[in-house]
């Protein structure tokens, strides 16, 4: 029985209290950086939804773009080094941003050109930080490293919801997008004092990037349960996408007064995403992906609740279950990343991942608008639950997923601890 003392222990560790630290402080920043730039833009004269929807699209296209090239350049130099790069850029971009919405010189060339900038910098950032894990974590505590930055990653985000809006009434949008700056900006001194060896850092790649592709596409294939679960997301992604983003929002204000019960239900995923953390310290299953896909199939259920009308009450109680499955699904998913993939591969495999996960999100909001419109919000948000659930059973008949085991613990801390430590 795992008890909490031991996993705190790992808190003594400097490396990786940094690696907490830094990655809980770019996450406040991130979750700072939507709300000010919505709102800045929109205050800008003559700005309409459609400039925001520009400037936005300008951040995401190029962050789908360039992720597999970052998973390259992250499996081929220092991940630390990679990781405080993409901080510096995300910084710079953000104290341009705003920079001229505080001086009223809003070119929306530039506004687009700042945007992509952060784009390429979270490219850049997200394989890094996949594969830097295993870096500066022995194997046998990959679980609770995972837990533990996703507690303060879910805390963070919480807590951008809050202090960003406030930021953004009292100070204005620019003042807070120089929030979101600084905050990446201590983030990279805080990864540029882990300091880590030369032994632990990747080694450069000797072929060409083409080359390293599909070398990271072969070790992506290779696992059934890997292309099997992405594939899974990159339909669900879509569901959660439409529902989140457009559907939910039109039954709250419709039928569930507003603004301020949605709101309400994202508070409760984010609780429960924060809690979900103390279940995922504790909980080692012996077949983690098994127990992860199965877990993805309760997130339809606000969706579910939302479509059928229920109270409020009982929607934030799903939005709650939400938050607390997907929480334990992506520390089970990262460690069995971590812990299957051979570090010199991880970042780029870790690109496919997300590549392939996200690549229908687009697609879902798109087509959520005409779908409300069709057949209505609430039967829309029915086939999204439906797709959930359907996509979760569809990957639980791959033997891949079902079958994956968990290395006993004194596999743990044998040969695959020594490849990791050792790269």
């Amino acid at each position: 029985m795992h008890s909490y003392r031991r996993d705190l222990e790992i808190l003594r560790d400097r490396r990786f209290t940094l690696l907490l630290v830094a990655r809980t402080v770019s996450v406040l920043g991130s979750s700072f950086a939507p709300v000010a730039l919505a709102f800045g833009i929109l205050a800008l004269p003559g700005a309409t939804a459609t400039t925001l929807s520009v400037v936005l699209t300008a951040e995401a296209l190029p962050m789908v773009a360039f992720m597999l090239v970052g998973g390259v350049i992250a499996d081929r130099l220092p991940r630390h080094r990679v990781m405080m790069a993409g901080e510096a850029i995300n910084a710079a971009a953000f104290f341009c941003l705003a920079a001229m919405l505080l001086t009223g010189w809003t070119p929306l060339p530039a506004l687009v050109t700042a945007a992509a900038i952060s784009g390429v910098a979270m490219a850049i950032l997200f394989p890094a930080l996949t594969g830097i894990i295993p870096d500066v974590v022995p194997a046998d505590r990959l679980q609770t490293a995972n837990a533990l930055l996703g507690l303060g990653a879910n805390s963070s985000r919480v807590a951008g919801l809050i202090l960003s809006g406030a930021t953004v009434v009292l100070l204005g949008g620019g003042w807070a997008l120089i929030v979101s700056g600084t905050m990446f900006a201590v983030a990279g001194v805080l990864i540029a004092a882990l300091r880590l060896t030369p032994a632990e850092r990747s080694a450069a790649g000797s072929h060409s990037v083409l080359a390293d592709l599909r070398g990271g596409w072969r070790e992506f294939v290779s696992r059934q349960w890997l292309w099997v679960v992405v594939a899974q997301f990159s339909v669900l992604v879509m569901a959660v996408q439409a529902a989140h983003g457009v559907l939910g929002p039109l039954v709250a204000e419709e039928n569930l007064g507003g603004a301020a019960a949605w709101a309400a239900i994202l508070a409760g995923e984010a609780v429960g995403m924060i809690g979900g953390v103390f279940i995922a310290l504790r909980l080692r299953p012996r077949r983690p992906i098994l127990v992860g896909t199965i877990l993805t199939v309760p997130t339809a259920l606000p969706y579910l609740l939302l479509g059928l009308g229920t109270p409020l009450w009982t929607i934030i109680l799903g939005a709650v279950v939400m938050g607390v499955c997907f929480d334990i699904f992506g520390v089970l998913w990262n460690t069995t990343m971590q812990r299957e993939i051979p570090a010199e591969s991880l970042s780029r495999v870790s690109s496919y991942d997300a590549l392939g996960s996200l690549m229908f999100g687009p697609v879902g909001l798109l087509v959520a608008g005409p779908l409300a419109i069709v057949i209505g919000p609430r039967p829309a948000l029915l086939g999204c639950a439906a797709v959930i659930v359907l996509s979760s059973l569809a990957a639980l008949l791959s033997p891949g997923v079902r079958g994956l085991r968990a290395p006993a613990p004194t596999e743990r801390t044998g040969v695959k601890e020594t490849r990791i430590l050792s790269h």
